[in-house]
């Protein structure tokens, strides 16, 4: 899995042949500096962008292939031993307004690199049948982290925020809420040369502001009512920029931004769930506790942790769900999402490339 982050891929290495998924290694790689920034500017439209887009979908196949590859090493795993690879590829464009959804990725590659089979192009089938494509982690979700006697929310803080709702005796469903870390992630970047704000360092030495939150806040997006999905298409630097002044101080900015990312998804969970008696949560945004902090203190009655406390560990979980979601493409089984992307029927999502 690589996400609208943007910092690298985690690989998972699962066995799914009891109840309960075991996880057998995991595995991070960074992303080489100048991929990655070939990858966040093909966020937005430029010069020759095919051609930079199918090469740098080459060398995106590489690292994974090589992330694979290192992982199965490893865990003294042969090649031959794994079922599939699971590969969503990396999001640049995401609109399902328009019908599309754009994750760049070489599945063929991967195969012949790694010698395994491969389920990639997960989002397409939902949005062919009107669906979002996005998230498509709740079916997920519900079979590792419900319980019987509460409702649940997972709160999964990548680049962009999501929420599944595992209301008692319902079906699960989920949408996203907005900008989970890429908001702050670009900020600290722009102004300090970091990849991200550990802890929220930075961002809790500064001030909210509170007329550019509440401008923020008003963006039509949060209004929206679900099934909804977003990405960097609308969650962007200039998205950012537009409600500034300018003589803001970079680091009341950096606060303001945590507090939006919290702020949203908390607002989202007291409307969807307002019954909601725990919150798990997951994802790199999982590691800031300034951004947990945040949400917490707003759901007084709630227990706030990570989904470490119920068997996967924050960093894992979405690779893992990918790693189940090809499970599910191999074995052909149709996944009913429609209460979470507003698909209008069960679907088998994701294609199969042979090794």
């Amino acid at each position: 899995m690589s996400g609208t982050s943007t910092d690298g891929v985690d690989v998972i290495l699962a066995d799914f042949a009891e109840t309960a998924p075991r996880v057998l290694g995991f595995h991070s790689q960074s992303f080489p500096p100048t991929l990655r920034n070939e990858l966040l500017s093909l966020n937005v439209a430029g010069e020759n962008e095919i051609e930079r887009s199918c090469l740098a979908t080459n060398r995106l196949a590489t690292v994974y292939a090589s992330a694979i590859l290192t992982l199965l090493k490893s865990a003294n795993i042969s090649p031959k031993d794994v079922i599939a690879i699971g590969c969503h590829g990396q999001t640049v464009r995401h609109r399902p307004d328009l019908g599309f959804t754009v994750q760049l990725n070489n599945p063929a590659l991967v195969a012949e690199l790694t010698k395994i089979r491969v389920v990639a192009d997960f989002r397409s089938r939902d949005i062919a049948a009107g669906g979002q494509g996005a998230p498509l982690v709740p079916a997920f979700h519900d079979g590792v982290f419900r319980s019987e006697i509460e409702t649940r929310v997972v709160v999964n803080i990548g680049g962009i925020a999501n929420i599944t709702v595992l209301e008692k005796g319902k079906p699960a469903w989920g949408f996203d809420c907005g900008p989970g870390n890429c908001l702050m992630d670009t900020w600290v970047d722009m102004n300090l040369s970091r990849r991200f704000d550990e802890d929220g360092a930075w961002a809790i030495q500064g001030q909210i502001l509170p007329r550019v939150l509440s401008q923020y806040l008003n963006d039509s997006y949060f209004r929206l009512a679900p099934p909804k999905s977003t990405g960097r298409d609308r969650f962007n630097l200039e998205w950012l920029e537009q409600k500034l002044t300018g003589s803001e101080n970079a680091v009341d900015i950096q606060a303001t931004l945590l507090a939006l990312t919290a702020d949203s998804i908390s607002d989202h969970i007291k409307r969807y769930a307002p019954d909601c008696a725990r919150v798990l949560v997951c994802g790199g945004g999982a590691h800031n506790t300034a951004l947990t902090s945040r949400i917490a203190k707003q759901f007084p009655r709630a227990k706030i942790g990570k989904t470490d406390d119920f068997g996967v560990p924050a960093q894992q979980v979405e690779a893992l769900a990918f790693a189940w979601l090809a499970k599910q493409a191999i074995e052909s089984r149709s996944l009913d999402l429609c209460a979470t992307t507003g698909a209008r029927h069960a679907n088998v999502l994701g294609a199969i490339y042979p090794k």
